[in-house]
């Protein structure tokens, strides 16, 4: 993300790089309840809680930046809760899809990257992370199974939304990945 909004600002697209959870002031203290702590968290509870930061987000941050003409960049969003909570936690599709679209008010972004990775690799990558600076959540203590759910939950939004949501190869080095990033988004964008 960091290396695509530098290739973004060279090229002068004016833009907000943003992320979830927790990137408005409510919106760190919602992650640190359902993140960084110890205690058990109901599904249920997760799923409002990831609910809560995205209504949150979308208000107060990529509605103001889409009416100032922004592109906004976000570091996660709605097809997240679909694949964590839907898949991951089992929740059913129309329950996850209707809490979606009540955090969301329906905004949908144009196009959507999905960085493509063995569940095995994965785990191999957070391992790895955690040694450096990476602090440890809840999230990274799910079971390889869970993750496996995730994953084919976002190759099915492959399947089904193919003009939206693309799918990149990740298993590659940061460069590589880097590489295919910038040539679809610029693409995309029609920026030169």
């Amino acid at each position: 993300m960091r290396m695509l909004a530098g290739d973004l600002r060279a090229k002068s697209v004016d833009f907000l790089s943003t992320f979830e959870p927790g990137d408005t002031p409510l919106g760190r203290r919602l992650r640190e309840a359902f993140l960084e702590t110890e205690e058990n968290v109901a599904p249920i509870a997760e799923l409002l809680l990831f609910a809560a930061d995205r209504a949150q987000h979308v208000e107060f941050l990529i509605k103001p930046a889409l009416a100032d003409g922004r592109l906004v960049i976000s570091d996660r969003y709605a097809d997240a809760t679909f694949a964590y909570q839907g898949a991951g936690r089992g929740f059913d599709e129309q329950t996850v899809c209707q809490v979606i679209e009540l955090a969301t008010g329906g905004l949908r972004p144009d196009l959507t990257l999905f960085f493509d990775i063995s569940v095995e690799r994965a785990l191999q990558r957070m391992t790895a992370h955690e040694k450096g600076e990476r602090t440890r959540n809840r999230m990274d203590a799910e079971t390889s199974d869970f993750y496996d759910r995730v994953r084919n939950a976002y190759l099915g939004i492959a399947v089904r939304e193919p003009q939206r949501f693309k799918v990149i190869d990740a298993n590659g080095s940061v460069e590589e990945t880097h590489e295919r990033v910038v040539e679809l988004v610029l693409r995309f964008l029609g920026v030169d």
